[in-house]
C-alpha cells in the first residue's frame, strides 16, 4: 500500500504528474496532480517549473518515489553484477550525446534484475528537492502484480500493456519471464500484428490459451474485433475490478501502472 508521508512522481516521454496520500478525502484519498509538460525545453526545466507551481508540492514532504516510464532491460538475478550495470545497459540502449545515471530494481519473485536509465540532470533536479529518493522503472509493479495473476487458472497467458505509445508484451512460466519486449504502437493496426506475432511466437493456443490487455488502448473495440477472429480468449483487464474496486482506479487520467504502485505496492 501508499505510504502516507511518501510523494510519487510519476515521468514518461512526455508526462509528469504527482501523487500523494489525502487524509481529508475519505472518498478519493489519493490527491492527483498532472503537469502539463511543455515542449522544446527539457523534463529537469520542466520539473523545475513543476517544483514552483504544482499544489502538491506545497505539501511538506522530504521524501519521493520517482516512476519513470523510460526503455528497461531484464537480467536474470544470478547473472546480475553490480559493476557491469552500465556496460550492459548501454550495449542494449545505446547513450549517444546524452549523460545519463544506471539504475536497477530487484525483482525477487521473478528472479530478475530490471535495468533502466535517468537522465542525469534530470536526477540532480530530484535529488536536490528530497532527502531520501527511490527510483522504480514503471513496468516492476505491473509484473509484479500480473504475475501473482497468472497463477489463476490453469492456462498459459499472454499479457500486454499499452503505455507512452507503446507496447509492452510479457508472459511467465512458473517464477520466472517466458517472454518480455516492448515494441512502438502508437497505433492499432501495429498493435494487432506484435499481438499475433508473440502469440505465434510463443506457440500459443487459439482455443484454450488467454490473452489480456490493459492500459492507453488504441482503437480498443476495432482491436478486440480483430483479435476475436484469431483468439477465442482475449479480454481487456478492468483496472477497477483488477485492484480490488480500489477507490484509486477511479481517478481519471491515472496510468495503470501508477495504480497498481500505489495499491499493491513495488
Amino acid at each position: 500500500m501508499m505510504d502516507k508521508r511518501k510523494m510519487t512522481i510519476r515521468i514518461g516521454r512526455n508526462s509528469l504528474s504527482f501523487t500523494m496520500f489525502d487524509a481529508a478525502n475519505t472518498e478519493q484519498p489519493v490527491a492527483f496532480e498532472p503537469y502539463i509538460v511543455k515542449g522544446g525545453i527539457s523534463m529537469a526545466a520542466n520539473l523545475r517549473e513543476a517544483f514552483k507551481t504544482a499544489d502538491l508540492m506545497a505539501t511538506d514532504t522530504r521524501r519521493v518515489q520517482v516512476m519513470l516510464d523510460t526503455p528497461s532491460t531484464l537480467v536474470p538475478i544470478e547473472q546480475f553484477e553490480e559493476e557491469d550495470l552500465e556496460p550492459l545497459f548501454n550495449h542494449v540502449f545505446p547513450a549517444g550525446q546524452e549523460q545519463r545515471v544506471v539504475l536497477f530494481n530487484v525483482l525477487p519473485d521473478l528472479k530478475s534484475v530490471c535495468l533502466f536509465a535517468i537522465n542525469k540532470d534530470l536526477r540532480g533536479v530530484i535529488c536536490d528537492q528530497f532527502d531520501d529518493v527511490q527510483f522504480i522503472q514503471a513496468m516492476t509493479p505491473v509484473w509484479r502484480h500480473l504475475h501473482q495473476r497468472s497463477f489463476t487458472g490453469h492456462r498459459n497467458k499472454l499479457y500486454g500493456y499499452f503505455h507512452n505509445k507503446r507496447l509492452d508484451l510479457f508472459s511467465f512460466q512458473q517464477n520466472r519471464f517466458k517472454f518480455c519486449n516492448s515494441f512502438d504502437a502508437e497505433h492499432a493496426y501495429d498493435a494487432l500484428y506484435f499481438l499475433l506475432y508473440v502469440w505465434r511466437q510463443l506457440r500459443l493456443e487459439a482455443e484454450h490459451d488467454e490473452l489480456h490487455i490493459v492500459g492507453d488502448i488504441p482503437q480498443k473495440d476495432w482491436l478486440m474485433q480483430e483479435l476475436k477472429r484469431y483468439l477465442q480468449k482475449a479480454y481487456i483487464i478492468n483496472p477497477e475490478a483488477d485492484l480490488q474496486q480500489a477507490p484509486i482506479t477511479k481517478t481519471e487520467g491515472m496510468p495503470y501502472d501508477l495504480m497498481t504502485l500505489l495499491v499493491k505496492g513495488r
